[in-house]
């Protein structure tokens, strides 16, 4: 379940946006460990957008997940990595006041091994992306 560096947390009470850092691989292919995000706290979320949330047993850790479906208690979140798991399938709706903000941007952190001229240009057209919401019905967003 991807962790998100505390940083988040100390910059929420002086402004709108925030950064955080990504560990783990439950929200792969959209984000990686490592990257850096551009969180908009107090954001309107809607289905689809990759949010941050308190874990909602373990309030001092900062997750990242997909938000797919209002229900009631609040919102289902699930990981864009179905094998990873820790989302709302091991601890149910993710309430209201425990989903902290939108991830609007996402930065790739250059490599030590790419030092190449084509893979720094690489890097270059593909580091930082916006984090757009998914409006699709595929089978992994519908919630379980």
């Amino acid at each position: 379940m991807p962790e998100l560096s505390q940083e988040t947390e100390r910059g929420r009470a002086v402004a709108p946006f925030g950064v955080a850092e990504v560990t783990g691989p439950s929200m792969v292919p959209t984000l990686y460990h490592g990257d850096q995000l551009v969180v908009q706290y107090g954001a309107r979320v809607r289905p689809g957008d990759v949010v941050v949330l308190r874990h909602p047993f373990q309030q001092d850790l900062l997750v990242v997940k997909r938000a797919v479906e209002r229900r009631d208690g609040g919102w289902w979140v699930l990981g864009d990595n179905a094998y990873a798991g820790g989302d709302s399938t091991d601890y149910g709706a993710v309430p209201d006041e425990l989903v902290l903000g939108k991830v609007r941007l996402r930065y790739r952190p250059l490599k030590p091994d790419q030092r190449s001229p084509l893979a720094v240009v690489r890097w270059a057209l593909s580091a930082a992306r916006p984090v757009p919401g998914v409006r699709s019905a595929s089978r992994r967003l519908r919630a379980r």
